[in-house]
């Protein structure tokens, strides 16, 4: 009769992490590793990425860092060859990749919109056609894998300025949805999260003012979500048994009301 480490729920399990190299992404990798999965880090910054590396290991977690562009398919093809070879096959894809650029399309800042479409949209695509092979055949192996993509509540509600990011965000929230019409009968779960505001880099990147100083308010002024809030959402998910698939996660500030 098997028995589930309950100090280490996630022993023998293999978890690639896009955007890891702070806010959400940084907090799941550590949350993970603690738990005992193996851990894959992927994004561009690769000074931060072996600083996190090395907290990993020294709190005794198994970690490989990979510094990548997600919007290179061929960058995400070698590093899902990697992942495997020296990890393991993988079953469990946090795409979690994005940025937040707001601002009136009057503007026509055409530039924001393409980076904002090639990450958020791109880049999950991308990481998606990388890595879901592995997932499929480390459900066929092990009974279940997981894909969690990040959206946003933004991908449901509306917010002026910033028509792009919402619609990029509406995106990977309806694709995971279908997505789930594929994987779910190869036993690949496919679940999406959508945090209210969270405090982490991607307010950093606003240059819209008024954008800026809604975010600056808000931040200054109310409790909001931490990295590890959401963290836990993902550890939760992928400790579920497999024949449960939370499909939709919501999660929102106290104080948020859209």
């Amino acid at each position: 009769m098997s028995t589930v480490n309950t100090a280490l729920p996630l022993a023998n399990r293999v978890a690639v992490i896009t955007g890891a190299s702070s806010g959400i992404g940084e907090a799941t990798a550590e949350l993970l590793a603690e738990r005992g999965a193996k851990v894959a880090l992927l994004a561009r910054r690769a000074d931060r990425l072996a600083e996190l590396a090395a907290r990993i290991e020294k709190n005794g977690g198994t970690v490989l860092a990979i510094p990548v562009d997600v919007t290179d398919a061929a960058a995400l093809e070698a590093a899902a060859a990697r992942v495997e070879a020296e990890l393991g096959t993988a079953d469990l894809l946090f795409n979690n990749a994005g940025v937040m650029l707001p601002s009136p399309v009057v503007e026509l800042r055409t530039d924001q919109w393409s980076r904002q479409i090639d990450i958020n949209i791109g880049g999950l695509m991308n990481a998606i056609g990388a890595f879901t092979p592995q997932l499929v055949r480390a459900a066929a192996e092990k009974g279940v894998a997981d894909l969690v993509n990040t959206s946003s509540i933004a991908a449901q509600n509306i917010f002026e300025n910033f028509a792009v990011y919402t619609g990029s965000k509406a995106f990977v929230s309806h694709a995971s949805r279908n997505l789930r019409t594929e994987f779910g009968a190869k036993n690949v779960r496919v679940a999406v999260i959508e945090p209210g505001i969270v405090k982490t880099e991607l307010q950093g990147h606003v240059t819209d003012p008024g954008a800026t100083a809604w975010l600056d308010e808000t931040l200054a002024t109310q409790e909001v979500l931490e990295p590890s809030d959401v963290a836990e959402a993902v550890a939760f998910l992928a400790q579920q048994p497999a024949r449960v698939n939370f499909q939709q996660l919501t999660i929102m500030p106290t104080f948020q009301q859209n």
